[in-house]
């Protein structure tokens, strides 16, 4: 196999690794939505893994104008990826709603499985973990009410 459409392959592999292992905190599976935000987080990861991977391997890409297209091709998607993630730009209510989701259930799993000793923290932990569950699920009706009326 050519060794750059190799380096292409792995870098998309690890890249849909990175989304799905983005969900593996939250507390339960039927809080994993799809997330456009985590999508360009993995982009972003993708490009930034693609520059550095490349950087140490220089020496067996031999081909100058493929590595600085690389190179060129994965600054533009961090880039664009970054400017999407901070923008939020192309996300709207129901996206938004299925991106809370995940977020919130790591705030459950962290609030209710850590070794917490000092009873405020714990009341803290509790009211945390209690008003996200609430949240989620009323994030929950909101979707399934907006994509019934779409």
């Amino acid at each position: 196999m050519n060794k750059y459409l190799k380096f292409g392959l792995m870098i998309a592999t690890s890249t849909l690794v990175m989304y799905a292992m983005m969900f593996f905190n939250v507390f339960q599976l039927d809080h994993i939505f799809f997330s456009e935000t985590r999508l360009y987080m993995a982009f972003m990861m993708g490009a930034a893994m693609a520059i550095i991977m490349l950087l140490f391997m220089w020496n067996m890409y031999t081909n100058k104008k493929a590595n600085m297209l690389i190179l060129l091709v994965s600054l533009v998607v961090f880039g664009g990826s970054l400017g999407l993630v901070r923008s939020q730009a192309t996300i709207e209510d129901s996206s938004w709603l299925k991106a809370m989701i995940p977020h919130h259930s790591i705030a459950i799993l962290t609030s209710e499985r850590a070794h917490l000793s000092d009873p405020r923290v714990q009341e803290l932990a509790k009211k945390i973990s209690e008003a996200q569950r609430d949240e989620i699920k009323q994030m929950k009706e909101l979707i399934k009410d907006l994509e019934s009326s779409d």
